[in-house]
């Protein structure tokens, strides 16, 4: 497979492979046919291509008689490699002078500078995994909490690959075979079971289904969850903020309208990331800059994945909140209400009628540990616990979800006793989202567009 005209699946490639800047070592890595021998150009140490794989070998970079630096080179013998090529890594010094010299001495020598992500893309096209696998790589490298973590390594170690690959089997076997019934249309045959093929299809789209269903888990763990702290000035929103966070992010006063921009800092809570946002107290103002705070708040709620409103239990009344719960509920996105400066208060018993609700002193830190539990079960992150399969990329899901569809098209038709010409073109969409999905359906562009996002010398 080849790259417009300068790039070429042939071509061995470099880059540097470790963070760029000043660090304890660099390790550069080299990939392809003539890996070794490039390398032995520049490596005065043992022939690297006669070493057995996964050896290293001490040895100097040299530039004609000038040594460039010490060094340790690491043999990876294909198909026992990342990219199921020959592979050298070289650990260097972290100097970026060095780095950069011993790059451009393998460059001088026979080699090309790596995009993003082409090791990755090499060990695809090489068979090392499949195309969800290969995006979950990425996915490894960005993880930041423990459930980002586990997500991204179970997806790279088959996740629900392996699944998905027997369930598309067993439907493009069913395909084969109506394609082959068209092929005798005269002498009216049935060479595919009707009746199985519809197990079949019944069984995949239910397991389709639980990947669409846990899109929004998966998202969450990937991304984070939004969540925006809204209520009226003074409810106590910057100080629920510096509590949850334990550090004075906000400015607390007891003026109100003291926020007047948005506020935003990242909470991590049993695996999962929870992005929270103070926003501008929500009341009618003349102030023109509060003005643009509370328009930014509304937009914030708009686009937030929960909505934690904030109000003060002992100057607020029952009906006050109802009526703005009303109001809430018209963006259609899940709300917590939240009953700040409960200490000292002696009538909550009216409020526990409210369904959704948390009672917390943000000042006293009572109850936050109660709003945390709040938070995660809201997230089913102790659903992701089970082991299940979760979908964190919106590719992903749009496949799945045409999947879906096509399936539905299929058990519709089934049930109508449509022409098999007729099913086999929605079987054909059904495995065409499929194998987008694994890989088995690709093209260059796919490709191009996954693999950019990676980091150079991924």
């Amino acid at each position: 497979m080849s790259y417009g005209n300068s790039f070429s699946i042939s071509d061995t490639i470099v880059a540097l492979s470790t963070p760029t800047g000043i660090g304890a070592i660099g390790v550069i890595r080299v990939s392809g046919n003539n890996a070794f021998s490039i390398t032995e150009h520049i490596f005065k140490g043992k022939k690297l291509s006669i070493q057995h794989s996964h050896t290293a070998h001490f040895g100097h970079i040299i530039d004609k008689e000038s040594v460039v630096d010490e060094v340790v080179a690491t043999v990876f013998k294909n198909p026992n490699s990342f990219t199921k090529e020959d592979v050298v890594e070289i650990s260097c010094h972290g100097s970026p002078y060095i780095i950069n010299k011993i790059i451009k001495l393998l460059i001088q020598n026979g080699c090309r500078y790596a995009r993003a992500g082409e090791f990755t893309q090499r060990a695809f096209l090489n068979g090392r995994f499949d195309l969800a696998q290969a995006e979950a790589v990425a996915d490894l490298i960005a993880s930041e909490n423990e459930s980002a973590h586990t997500a991204a390594m179970n997806q790279m170690r088959g996740g629900f690959s392996k699944e998905l690959k027997n369930l598309r089997e067993e439907l493009v076997n069913f395909a084969s075979l109506i394609e082959l019934e068209l092929d005798f249309a005269e002498e009216d045959v049935a060479f595919a079971n009707r009746d199985d093929l519809k197990k079949t299809v019944l069984k995949l789209h239910t397991f389709t289904y639980n990947l669409v269903q846990s899109f929004d888990l998966g998202n969450a763990i990937k991304n984070g969850v939004p969540i925006v702290i809204a209520g009226k000035p003074n409810a106590g929103k910057s100080t629920l903020l510096n509590t949850l966070l334990n550090e004075e992010k906000a400015i607390v006063s007891d003026i109100a309208g003291t926020t007047r921009d948005v506020i935003e800092d990242e909470l991590t809570l049993d695996g999962i990331k929870f992005r929270f946002i103070d926003t501008a107290g929500l009341r009618e103002t003349t102030d023109k800059l509060e003005a643009i705070g509370i328009e930014r708040t509304r937009k914030k709620m708009s686009e937030a994945s929960l909505i934690l409103y904030l109000f003060d239990i002992k100057n607020t009344t029952l009906a006050a909140i109802e009526t703005e719960k009303k109001a809430l509920l018209k963006l259609q996105i899940p709300i917590v209400l939240v009953a700040n400066k409960i200490d000292g208060f002696e009538n909550s018993a009216d409020f526990e009628t409210l369904e959704n609700i948390v009672f917390i002193s943000a000042l006293e830190k009572n109850g936050i540990e109660q709003l945390k539990s709040k938070l995660l079960k809201t997230v089913k992150s102790t659903d992701f616990k089970t082991g299940d399969a979760v979908i964190t990329n919106i590719r992903h899901f749009e496949n799945l979800t045409q999947t879906q569809q096509a399936l539905e098209r299929i058990l519709e038709g089934l049930d109508l006793n449509i022409s098999g010409d007729l099913l086999a073109q929605d079987i054909r969409q059904a495995l065409f989202y499929l194998g987008q999905i694994t890989g088995e359906v690709t093209t260059d562009d796919l490709l191009g567009n996954i693999f950019s996002k990676f980091c150079i010398g991924k």
